[in-house]
């Protein structure tokens, strides 16, 4: 085989140590490099104006071929300055051939390029496409979180949707509407009223007849005689005359505590010296008092006019004397609510209620057990037929019915709203939190969306950059390969490693 047909292969990396063992680049060759990059920025500093030479120089780090092109290009911009003898008086052309010269000295010039190739290869390329990885990468996850926003923010508006559904409100003017629900509570109290009486009724005599006590359950016997009257009258067993009900103790403006100054009654003066002016002035007053008459006609003559005679009749003086009791009351905080609206006598009828309901799940228990010897609490009751463990069971259910309305969430929300101003804080700060959020996510979907729209620009800008470094290092792998093949009789190199 001929010489010359048996390539050369040189990998990359190792093109700067084959140069430096076959004596074609020194190895010290990095002290002169800095003369010749100082001499290439002086030259710089003057160069025409040609765009051949702008987008030679544009981004590029300047190298011997690179200098061989502006060389070529001057002989171009440079061609009057040449004289007879073939040789150029220009300054610029002077400049860039003795820059040439000085990468030629020792054959600088390819161990520069050995070390900007493997550079290029190793480090600069792999990175600029790390980088434009890593960009699109995080562009990716700034377009998964917006749209992770938007989940976010359809979640939070149909959880504020379905709050408010429960409550009955629109959420416009959260704490406004939540006290307007109030006015709603007697009717879901009379509602549950209304079912629990005939679910009671039944259970209650049940287990009055049990305990032999009629007073028992007291709460839901006055619920089943009157219904859901007055703490006032369930106290004192007579209605009253009228109802003051407690304020309600939050404000829904900031002038709601208004003084109340301007709604006092006048007096007058202060002055508590002066006397009540009777229409005269010293005048003497004289209170006359005039005599009773108690309907029966008294002989002066017969007896002392003083004496009282406490025998006569009131039926026929007319006056009417009201019984003993406490009619004619004024019903005035808590006495004033009714009793499921009453705090401590809601307590009382829930208790009565789970008394009554374990009264009836220990006779389900005692009717299903087949060895009643060992069960004597409920023999007192084996004489009633009625109601047998069907029956008794139903009982549970309209019991645990009646439990279930009184201790709704709505309903509960719409209690509490109502005796309890903190409660009321908290759920409009639970449901403003929420419009919070959404306005959140609003915002964190735009900011992620503007992200990744950046973030993808910065990846594509990258890309004109990239192919220009591909495009350099490919061109200074050829004149590197071509600048050796002559070294060699024209044999063929290849420099591996090279993988773009």
């Amino acid at each position: 085989m001929n010489e010359q047909d048996i390539p050369i292969d040189i990998h990359v990396n190792k093109l700067s140590d084959w140069l430096i063992s076959r004596r074609i680049a020194d190895k010290n060759w990095q002290r002169n490099i800095k003369d010749v990059r100082n001499k290439i920025n002086e030259a710089l500093k003057d160069m025409p104006g040609n765009d051949k030479l702008i987008e030679l120089l544009s981004g590029s780090y300047i190298n011997y071929f690179h200098c061989q092109e502006i060389i070529e290009i001057l002989k171009t911009t440079e061609k009057d300055s040449k004289n007879i003898f073939g040789s150029y008086s220009s300054q610029r052309m002077k400049d860039w051939i003795a820059v040439v010269k000085s990468y030629e000295k020792d054959n600088l010039y390819l161990a520069e390029a050995a070390q900007l190739l493997s550079r290029n290869i190793n480090y600069e390329i792999p990175s600029a496409r790390k980088q434009m990885t890593t960009l699109e990468k995080l562009s990716n996850e700034a377009l998964t979180k917006s749209q992770d926003a938007v989940k976010s923010e359809n979640i939070l508006k149909n959880e504020f949707h379905v709050a408010c559904q429960q409550l009955g409100i629109n959420g416009d003017n959260i704490k406004q509407e939540l006290v307007e629900k109030i006015k709603d509570l007697p009717d879901m109290q009379d509602k549950i009223v209304k079912n629990l009486i005939p679910a009671i009724k039944s259970p209650v005599t049940l287990y009055q007849n049990f305990c032999g006590n009629k007073h028992c359950l007291p709460v839901l016997k006055h619920l089943i005689e009157k219904g859901n009257t007055t703490v006032y009258e369930y106290k004192y067993n007579e209605a009253p005359i009228k109802v003051e009900e407690p304020p309600l103790p939050f404000n829904l403006t900031d002038n709601a505590a208004d003084s109340n100054d301007n709604n006092e009654i006048d007096f007058g003066d202060d002055n508590g010296d002066e006397g009540i002016d009777f229409g005269g002035d010293d005048a003497e007053v004289n209170l006359e008092v005039g005599e009773i008459n108690w309907g029966d006609d008294v002989d002066a003559e017969a007896g002392n006019a003083n004496e009282i005679d406490f025998n006569i009749s009131l039926e026929g003086s007319g006056i009417v004397v009201e019984s003993d009791g406490m009619s004619g009351g004024v019903a005035r905080q808590d006495e004033a609510y009714a009793l499921l609206d009453s705090p401590n006598y809601r307590d009382n009828l829930l208790d009565e209620l789970y008394e009554l309901e374990s009264f009836l799940k220990l006779r389900l228990y005692e009717l299903a057990s087949s060895d009643k010897v060992h069960v004597i609490s409920m023999s007192l009751l084996d004489h009633d037929t009625d109601h047998d463990a069907k029956s008794i069971n139903e009982m549970v259910k309209n019991i645990d019915a009646v439990l279930a309305a009184l201790t709704a969430s709505t309903y509960m929300q719409i209690y509490q709203i109502k005796h309890s101003p903190k409660f009321v804080d908290i759920l409009t700060n639970k449901l403003k939190q929420k419009l919070r959020g959404i306005e959140k996510f609003k915002y964190n979907q735009v900011a992620y969306r503007n992200k990744s729209v950046e973030l993808k620009e910065s990846a594509a800008a990258l890309v004109p950059n990239l192919t220009k470094m591909i495009e350099q290092t490919k061109a200074l792998l050829k004149h590197t390969e071509k600048d050796i093949s002559k070294r060699y009789k024209n044999r063929v190199v290849n420099l591996m490693g090279a993988n773009f």
